[in-house]
């Protein structure tokens, strides 16, 4: 046999293995656990019949990145999340396993996130994780995007990786809620454009050379191939509204918080991905 015939021999042996995706793809991640990417809409998303998984939208490259975890360029960061875990930091000797146990212990949180606290305080995992930090390890906390915050959110939000989004939006949530209502479909910025209009007036249009989701963050923190890094719900934010040429608001503050608790609410159904891969 010669040399060009074997190489095409291995190549449609590596093919035969490859996971593949394409417009009507089931997002099956490591050829073992299905993903709901599609559902019927909350009663409470309005103008919605059905909500979809960003990974939908994506092109099939980009898409058969995320169904391999040996593929997905996040997991470079979730494994950084683990040695930041594992890592004694702060005055008082202590690390996030040392309280914690075992990371599973966290299974079903992300799912749930953002929540109201017993002091009726809306709370996201980002601040939990700070909370921590320097109430009970004496460590500096982290700033809200930062690259450890991402790898060890995403490391937690891996727990939860295929169960459903189901955020709380009633009870002492519901003002928190209500508020990210009004700024979700609140025109701002020289653009004079909403979160709504892109993603819920004109999802699954393109954009210039991005394909328009429903803006679903049940990935996050998200991998996005333009910038190589794992990405935050307020981070994200943040991006569009300078997008539309808005002034953002602050990363943590009681806006973004408020908005995070509606977006991910209108998710409601939807598998946990976290870590995604995203444009």
């Amino acid at each position: 046999m010669n040399t060009k015939l074997l190489q095409t021999v291995a190549a449609l042996s590596l093919l035969a293995g490859v996971a593949v995706a394409g417009e009507d793809a089931t997002l099956i991640i490591n050829d073992e656990e299905t993903m709901v990417t599609e559902a019927a809409a909350p009663a409470h998303a309005e103008n919605l019949d059905r909500i979809y998984s960003g990974w939908v939208f994506r092109a099939d490259e980009t898409q058969v990145l995320q169904m391999d975890d040996f593929d997905n360029p996040a997991f470079v960061f979730t494994d950084q999340g683990q040695d930041l875990y594992d890592t004694v930091d702060g005055t008082a000797g202590e690390s996030c396993a040392n309280c914690h146990g075992d990371v599973d212990s966290f299974a079903g949180l992300t799912a749930q996130m953002p929540r109201v606290n017993s002091d009726g305080e809306l709370e996201t995992l980002t601040e939990l994780v700070n909370n921590c930090r320097t109430e009970r390890m004496g460590a500096e906390a982290w700033k809200y995007s930062a690259s450890q915050m991402t790898a060890v959110t995403a490391l937690i939000g891996l727990q939860s990786r295929g169960m459903p989004v189901d955020v709380a939006i009633d009870g002492a949530a519901a003002p928190y809620w209500e508020r990210g209502k009004e700024l979700y479909y609140t025109r701002v910025g020289q653009l004079d454009m909403s979160c709504s209009n892109c993603h819920e007036d004109n999802y699954d249009v393109m954009i210039r050379a991005d394909h328009l989701s429903q803006g679903q963050t049940n990935g996050f923190p998200t991998y996005r191939l333009k910038n190589a890094k794992l990405n935050s719900r307020h981070g994200r934010f943040k991006g569009c509204m300078k997008n539309i040429r808005a002034t953002p608001f602050k990363e943590g503050g009681d806006e973004f918080k408020a908005l995070e608790l509606y977006v991910a609410s209108r998710g409601n159904g939807l598998s946990v991905e976290t870590p995604s891969v995203r444009n």
